[in-house]
């Protein structure tokens, strides 16, 4: 088991619901994708993560998941990623986290 933190850790992090836009391979990277995020009040967002390999580009469009919207921006080969997307590390492949029904764009997650 990991380390414990302070639940006022946790309330740090600003978790919303965002819906994909778009989700484009990155030039030269086995398994990255940019993907664009549509976070309602909070805006667009693009974030850089490693799902080439397991999902296609057209599974991930329209679909809703969980960013991480106030992490620091990281640059991944040239390109920025503005937030995280949060999976499930299942058998090597990763299972976006999602709401059991539709809702809007930047609704919080408590």
């Amino acid at each position: 088991m990991k380390a414990t933190i302070p639940f006022s850790d946790f309330s740090r992090l600003d978790l919303r619901v965002g819906t994909i836009q778009t989700a484009d391979p990155v030039e030269g990277a086995d398994n990255l994708l940019k993907i664009t995020v549509d976070l309602g009040e909070v805006g667009k967002r693009q974030l850089i993560a490693g799902l080439r390999k397991s999902h296609t580009t057209s599974d991930l469009v329209g679909k809703q998941i969980v960013v991480v919207v106030n992490l620091e921006e990281k640059e991944i080969r040239g390109l920025t990623s503005s937030g995280m997307l949060l999976a499930a590390d299942c058998e090597e492949k990763p299972i976006l986290i999602s709401p059991q029904e539709e809702v809007v764009p930047g609704t919080t997650i408590r």
